[in-house]
């Protein structure tokens, strides 16, 4: 039986954003990618993966095409590496450059790994709340509604009256 990788991804765009993902270990990132972008309704694009450490510093690239010189170190394809020969303890990290002009990503965390149930059709979406961030134009993803955590915490602090007689000699 197969073992199955569960992805939570987040948007630095739109803090509401988040989607969890089951998919084979055995998947490539050139087929992770395509179902991201099924799933987010994205049309092609250029796209790059990258892992990550702990504070999301990018490490090894993972292009969409053969852009390595042979050099260690280098870009390598998406074609050709399976998420499980770069996935290997939980909390481990993704980056998924889906934006290369605008340095916009979506940021993939492992947060478990199962058994495949038998029959199951993967890769899969299995929780998604909030729409993802517009794939073009970054200005249409403002969520007014919504608003974000950031805004919450700190309107709270929008009340207060400083002294103004306070000078600085």
């Amino acid at each position: 039986m197969s073992m199955v990788f569960r992805f939570r991804m987040l948007s630095d765009e739109n803090d509401r954003f988040v989607r969890d993902y089951e998919v084979l270990y055995d998947t490539t990132l050139l087929e992770f990618h395509r179902f991201l972008l099924e799933s987010l309704d994205y049309e092609e694009c250029m796209a790059s993966f990258f892992t990550a450490d702990d504070r999301w510093e990018k490490l090894r690239e993972f292009t969409l095409m053969d852009m390595g010189d042979g050099s260690e170190g280098g870009p390598e394809a998406m074609e050709r590496v399976a998420l499980g020969q770069i996935i290997h303890r939980l909390r481990d990290r993704l980056i998924y450059l889906f934006d290369m002009f605008g340095d916009r990503a979506y940021y993939l965390e492992l947060t478990g790994a199962y058994e495949a149930n038998a029959g199951g059709a993967y890769p899969r979406e299995i929780y998604a709340v909030a729409d993802a961030p517009d794939q073009f134009d970054p200005s249409k993803n403002a969520v007014e509604d919504e608003g974000s955590i950031f805004d919450e915490m700190m309107g709270d602090f929008s009340d207060f009256e400083g002294d103004d007689s306070y000078e600085d000699d």
